[in-house]
């Protein structure tokens, strides 16, 4: 049977490259980045360049980059390492589990939490976010693109209200690094967090932008890695990967590379839209990484069609991997304003670069084809049509 994988917003094959990069580091140069000796020297040296190509691809500092096991991780220490009991926190109704969890904990332990909503396009708007401010207002914490839309917020002119206020601005940027050019300086935050495994660099690991001069309480508590910000012995093989990872990142961005996506997408969506009646893009009109679409079907459960879509050889989601199984529909889409069955019969579908044009005809053939069978077994679409 023919597979196709379309489902890169969970998680990225490791490119060849990457591999290649990273083989050494498990076999040959193993050695301690800690450590004074021969092994350790090569260790730390390949650390340091990695570090230096994640600052590249964020237009930031090497000092500035703290290696983390992926964007979980870095989403909790840029929050939790910035905010204290009784301060005031702005966060968005369609973050990420990894920020929306961190901010439920928060509220636990005191601190209070402020949920922005967003508009009908999935954007968070910076007047509601202003609004918001009040005087212990410490940190805002609202993500650069969607996981599931792929709708990218106004990042900038947030970064400029918290500015402005001086309070700390935190970014989840783990579905924008990669997909679109990322700046620190001109997004002006105080912390930004990204994932190797989204970008074709290997799981388990990450990377945290922290400026230069921001105080952070740590969360693993051990030797002095990573200038004392995050204990524990560096993922060698990870970090090189990463690197490697942001490196070919980089080089797409400023090829061709995302133009073409985009435009892959926009086929991909207008042939799905064309072939199934009761359909709608989550997230049109708005800005978006050029890899993901997100769309509903009407009169469709999207766990059924991922389900019957798997069996067919296609590899897609109805949402966020961290929320599958949950029987509640999508915060995100909720968020939006669709309803309930809207948000439960919405499917995402996010390429890679290693996605073929064979790989988009069969998802335009097999989407439509697939929808019409559910449609037949579908109690309430026969009533709605008949």
């Amino acid at each position: 049977m023919l597979r196709v994988y379309l489902d890169n917003n969970a998680s990225t094959p490791v490119l060849p490259e990457v591999f290649e990069a990273m083989r050494p580091y498990y076999l040959e140069r193993f050695g301690n980045a800690s450590s004074i000796h021969h092994y350790g020297q090569h260790a730390r040296a390949a650390v340091e360049k990695a570090r230096n190509a994640v600052a590249v691809l964020l237009n930031a500092r090497p000092a500035e980059i703290i290696f983390t096991s992926g964007g979980t991780e870095s989403d909790n220490l840029g929050i939790f390492g910035l905010v204290r009991r009784d301060d005031h926190v702005i966060t968005s109704t369609i973050e990420h589990s990894a920020v929306m969890n961190t901010c439920k904990r928060l509220q636990q332990m005191g601190v209070e939490v402020t949920y922005v909503s967003v508009n009908r396009k999935g954007e968070v708007e910076p007047d509601e976010v202003r609004k918001a401010l009040q005087p212990n207002t410490r940190l805002i914490t609202i993500m650069m693109a969607n996981n599931e839309t792929g709708v990218i917020q106004p990042v900038e002119e947030i970064g400029q209200i918290a500015q402005e206020a001086d309070v700390f601005f935190h970014t989840d940027a783990v579905q924008a690094a990669g997909k679109v050019p990322i700046d620190v300086q001109k997004i002006r935050c105080d912390a930004l967090s990204i994932s190797g495994h989204k970008i074709h660099g290997p799981q388990g690991s990450g990377a945290l932008y922290l400026k230069k001069g921001t105080l952070i309480q740590p969360l693993l508590y051990g030797g002095n890695h990573e200038r004392q910000r995050r204990a524990g012995t560096e993922n060698l093989p990870g970090i090189v990967g990463l690197g490697k990872a942001a490196e070919l990142s980089r080089l797409w961005l400023e090829s061709s590379g995302p133009m073409e996506m985009a435009a892959t997408r926009d086929r991909l969506e207008k042939a799905i839209l064309r072939s199934v009646d009761g359909t709608g893009v989550n997230g049109a009109g708005a800005p978006r990484v050029p890899n993901t679409t997100s769309i509903y079907f009407d009169h469709v459960e999207g766990e059924a069609l991922v389900i019957a879509l798997d069996l067919k050889g296609l590899a897609v989601s109805s949402g966020a991997a961290c929320s599958s199984g949950a029987i509640e529909p999508s915060h995100v889409l909720l968020a939006m304003g669709l309803s309930q069955q809207q948000a439960r019969g919405s499917l995402r579908i996010s390429m890679g670069k290693q996605t073929t044009p064979e790989e988009i005809d069969f998802a335009i053939r097999v989407v439509p084809e697939t929808v019409a069978r559910l449609r037949e077994i579908s109690p309430a679409y026969q009533k709605a049509v008949g």
